[in-house]
């Protein structure tokens, strides 16, 4: 029997600037890839920025990615990072 790995993501950390921008520290796992990951995103009017989650510039798969950003925007809007 073959065990299913699914990607993961782990906040590390997240600060908020007076310019109402969020900053958020994080790593993971792409189960594509087999690989772990660490990233950074900022938050400008509740969506997320960044390297990693770009389509034409991220190393990780893009259902990892996709994942990656979903979560984010749902522990944003959620209000893990006030």
């Amino acid at each position: 029997m073959v065990q299913k790995i699914d990607h993961t993501l782990c906040v590390l950390d997240f600060s908020r600037t007076i310019h109402n921008t969020t900053f958020v520290k994080f790593s993971g796992y792409d189960a594509v890839n087999g690989k772990d990951f660490n990233g950074e995103v900022k938050f400008v009017g509740g969506l997320p920025y960044g390297d990693i989650i770009h389509p034409e510039r991220s190393s990780l798969s893009s259902e990892c990615r996709d994942y990656v950003r979903t979560m984010l925007i749902s522990k944003y809007n959620a209000g893990e990072f006030d």
